[in-house]
């Protein structure tokens, strides 16, 4: 499903299923489908991010993608900070979902600022 010497892969696809999870509890147990979508939709669009900025057509191409996963992460935290805040999620079930969403941003963010050195110093 993902590739396995890429931790972004990984925490992208495995925060993908608790997401899909914690929809699924959301939407059958609390009636909530409005957020739930949102973080549904965002959460689950990072990996499909990162998967396809494996397969780049060039760096431009990459970094792009990274920054789409960054910004899809971003969202992600948002949606799980606002149904934390409006009770439909324990403090528990926030902290399990976006322990994972911060790890990723930081390994998007640590990507982004890498390659961008890396452009810089060509310069």
């Amino acid at each position: 499903m993902y590739e396995k010497n890429n931790p972004a892969a990984v925490k992208s696809a495995n925060l993908a299923i608790k997401v899909v999870k914690l929809y699924r509890f959301l939407t059958e147990q609390k009636q909530e489908f409005i957020m739930s979508k949102q973080v549904l939709r965002s959460g689950t669009s990072i990996g499909a991010n990162v998967k396809e900025s494996l397969y780049a057509q060039s760096k431009a191409d990459f970094l792009a993608k990274i920054n789409i996963a960054l910004k899809e992460a971003a969202e992600t935290e948002y949606w799980l900070e606002l149904l934390l805040n409006t009770e439909y999620i324990t403090r528990e079930q926030f902290e399990y979902v976006n322990c994972e969403t911060n790890e990723i941003i930081r390994i998007l963010l640590a990507t982004v600022k890498t390659i961008k050195t890396k452009q810089q110093e060509k310069i």
